[in-house]
């Protein structure tokens, strides 16, 4: 029998709580930093890191708001950032398993919410983000950050058939004028979008996941046999090593 989407996150991500609590990758970046930024001038009573992953969000708001509740599908996640967080003297931050397009929280719970590297993995991204909607208190700020396809199909084709190979829970990488339609649906209103390329290290990148080497080979094979567009686009290294494209947006 097929597992479900939340079991194949599930699988994918719980063993390899950890791997993300460590990454450099999410442990650092502009985007956390603008993140913070937004937190700090707001200083919310209550925050929400929508998908907290190894927590990296929820640790730079736990500096500037009352409350944090790091929220992840994975409760190895979860646990990974309440025992990080402990180890650090960090006490403001309480951990909630839930996925995000059913949160279990009131309307209006948050004055803010920050969801980073998160949304490509959910079963449903309208609903995720009717949901962010829903227990933003009025007024409140939300940030999103994560990887965007590109218009380009080819290049579209090629980024979505990488992830998926890395990560089978992996369901699409969105486009920055989806991302707008989206949150517009869902009642946010757009206030800005910044571009960032992030490097990726081929090593780090599929040993987070432990990715199998049949798949390795494959994400490979894709890279060697890519147009020069394409090649030239996510800059691909002869180890693999590639950029891609990231949006931050921030939305009321």
């Amino acid at each position: 029998m097929n597992k479900s989407h939340e079991a194949s996150v599930l699988q994918q991500f719980g063993p390899r709580a950890s791997a993300y609590v460590e990454s450099n990758v999410h442990a650092q970046g502009e985007d956390l930093d603008w993140i913070e930024e937004a937190a700090r001038a707001s200083r919310p009573r209550s925050a929400l890191d929508l998908g907290a992953g190894g927590g990296h969000v929820a640790y730079r708001l736990a500096k500037h708001a009352d409350r944090v509740v790091a929220c992840d599908l994975s409760e190895a996640m979860v646990e990974a950032v309440l025992t990080t967080a402990t180890a650090n003297g960090i006490t403001n931050i309480a951990g909630e398993v839930a996925g995000a397009e059913a949160l279990p929280f009131d309307d209006g719970a948050f004055d803010y919410i920050a969801c980073r590297f998160s949304a490509h993995h959910w079963r449903d991204f309208p609903a995720g983000l009717r949901e962010a909607r829903r227990v933003l208190a009025p007024g409140g700020a939300a940030m999103f950050v994560d990887v965007v396809s590109h218009a380009n199909p080819a290049m579209d084709m090629h980024l979505q058939a990488i992830e998926l190979l890395r990560d089978p829970s992996h369901v699409r990488n969105y486009r920055p004028d989806e991302w707008a339609a989206a949150l517009g649906g869902a009642g946010f209103a757009l206030v800005t979008m910044r571009a960032r390329r992030l490097r990726m290290d081929f090593a780090a990148w599929i040993a987070r996941m432990r990715t199998s080497p049949t798949h390795v080979a494959a994400i490979r094979s894709l890279q060697k046999l890519a147009s020069a567009n394409i090649a030239d686009h996510f800059q691909i290294e002869p180890d693999g090593s590639f950029t891609l494209d990231t949006m931050v947006i921030e939305a009321r």
